[in-house]
Order: structure tokens, then C-alpha cells, then sequence
């Protein structure tokens, strides 16, 4: 499951473990009879102050490929963001706003733990239930050079499957970042699927972009959309060389944002080869 209808799972767990922490904070506080107290308002504070820095350390840490296309800095959607920046700067914003007040300190100190406490559990148990109940589709699809294609072929190395279509325009802009990742990673197998349109269509927008890409196949039916919970699009999903899913990504991808999750594969060494990839 990558979203929970038209909202990405990321969001849907982060509002969940920043519900958990509002909760228990005003429990803590009606225990100390304490006078009530912001929860909401205080853990948006430290959201926001955390993602802000996490996100400022990313671009700083990534800055060669911002460098390249600076406007992808205000595209947080790449899911760019440092946690191990992020959640120090969150926390110590909390601590600075309970300086003066300490009988606040105990239930935002709580509150925040066990926000934090749900919010890891739950990233931990999605990422589990994705790599050990999707596996990777075995629809036949068409190829855009002609004949068909299942994607199990491409496996025995890394594999970055993107769903997309040419009506969609974060898929437009994604595309010649993945263009370029695939002209530079021949270590890793780029596959992209589109979805619901013809060959005719495909060709036409490869054409007027000047890209070329390999492995572009079609998929009529949105199969592999359904077979992997894919509620919107652009939807790229990382897998291994034995084709298990190790990374999911909805929406448009920047060169910080795909180059951060090709890293788990630098290491990776092929295990075949074919003169189809």
C-alpha cells in the first residue's frame, strides 16, 4: 500500500504519530493537574521546525544535484528530508518553548517519545507488510519496440520500476532525471510502465522530448498500478536483484531525491546479465 486513497503513507503515519503525541501529552498534563496546555498547536511547532532543518540539511547534503535544477528545492515531495537532523531539531524546539514552564516539560517530554515511539513502529510494519506481501508483478505487458514482456526478466540486478503517463505532468518533469539515471546506472535495471495509453501516444511524447530511454513498456490495463496499490501517479518502486520491493516512492522524484534512494544500491553487483536490459 503506498497511500490511503489520494494521500501518500508517509503523511498518513507522521499525522498518526503526531496524534499519539498530542493524546498522551494532555494525559500527562490532566494527571499533574496541570493547566491545559497546546499539545496541537506545540508538536505542529516542533513538525514544522524539525522538517524545515531536515529538510535544509538534505539540500545542503545533496547540493550538486539541486545544483542542476535549483527549483527542486522547494519540491519536498521527493521525500528529501535528514531524520537524524530533523528529529534532534523537533525535540530541542520543544524544549526551548517549556524553558519557562516547567510542568509542561514531563508531558511534552512523554508526548513526544511515544509520538515518536508509534510513528517508527508503524513505518517499521508498513515497510515489512510491503516487502513481504507485494511481490513483483508478473502481468504481461507489451513492449514499446513490439512483442511482450514480464517484468521477473529484468531481475538478477537492482530494478527501478516507474509508473507513469504522458498526461501527467509530474511524471513529465521526473522523466529526465530517471533519463539520466538510467544513461548512468548500468548497474541497475530501469523499467518504465506506462499506464493506460497507446503506442502511438508514448512514441509521440518520447519523440518531442528527445529522450531516449530503454525498457519502455505498456501497460492498457493498469495492471501493475492495481497489483501494487498504486493510487496515483508518478509511483516509482525500488527492488532488489531478487525482486523484492526494499523502497516506494509517490510522486515526482528530483535528482537529490532518486539519487539518495539509488544509493542502497551502490554495492549492489549484478547477477546476470541480458542484452534486454
Amino acid at each position: 500500500m503506498t497511500s490511503l486513497g489520494p494521500i501518500p503513507m508517509p503523511i498518513v503515519l507522521l499525522m498518526a504519530g503526531l496524534a499519539v503525541a498530542v493524546v498522551v501529552a494532555r494525559l500527562f498534563a490532566r494527571q499533574a493537574a496541570t493547566p491545559r496546555i497546546a499539545a496541537a498547536g506545540t508538536f505542529l511547532d516542533m513538525l514544522f521546525v524539525g522538517l524545515f532543518l531536515g529538510r535544509l540539511a538534505f539540500v545542503v547534503r545533496w547540493w550538486p544535484q539541486y545544483a542542476a535544477d535549483p527549483w527542486a528545492v522547494i519540491r519536498p515531495g521527493d521525500g528529501g528530508y535528514l531524520l537524524w537532523v530533523a528529529i534532534p531539531a523537533g525535540l530541542a524546539f520543544g524544549a526551548w518553548r517549556a524553558r519557562r514552564r516547567p510542568e509542561l516539560r514531563r508531558p511534552l517530554a512523554w508526548g513526544a517519545g511515544a509520538g515518536l515511539a508509534s510513528w517508527a513502529m508503524l513505518v517499521g510494519a508498513l515497510a515489512l507488510m510491503q516487502r513481504t506481501a507485494l511481490q513483483l508483478p508478473d502481468a504481461e505487458l507489451q513492449h514499446l519496440e513490439g512483442g511482450t514482456v514480464r517484468l521477473p526478466q529484468f531481475t538478477g540486478r537492482p530494478m527501478v520500476v516507474n509508473l507513469w503517463a504522458t498526461w501527467c505532468p509530474p511524471c513529465r518533469r521526473e522523466m529526465p532525471v530517471l533519463a539520466e539515471a538510467q544513461a548512468r546506472r548500468g548497474d541497475v535495471a530501469f523499467v518504465f510502465v506506462n499506464q493506460g495509453e497507446g503506442a502511438i501516444e508514448v512514441r509521440d511524447y518520447l519523440r518531442g522530448g528527445a529522450m531516449t530511454l530503454r525498457n519502455v513498456v505498456l501497460d492498457p490495463t493498469s495492471q501493475v498500478s492495481q497489483a501494487t496499490g498504486a493510487r496515483g501517479l508518478p509511483t516509482t518502486l525500488f527492488f532488489d536483484a531478487r525482486g523484492r520491493l526494499v523502497d516506494v516512492h509517490m510522486g515526482e522524484l528530483t535528482r537529490a531525491g532518486l539519487a539518495q534512494k539509488l544509493r542502497r544500491f551502490d554495492a549492489a553487483a549484478p547477477e546476470s546479465s541480458s542484452s534486454s536490459r
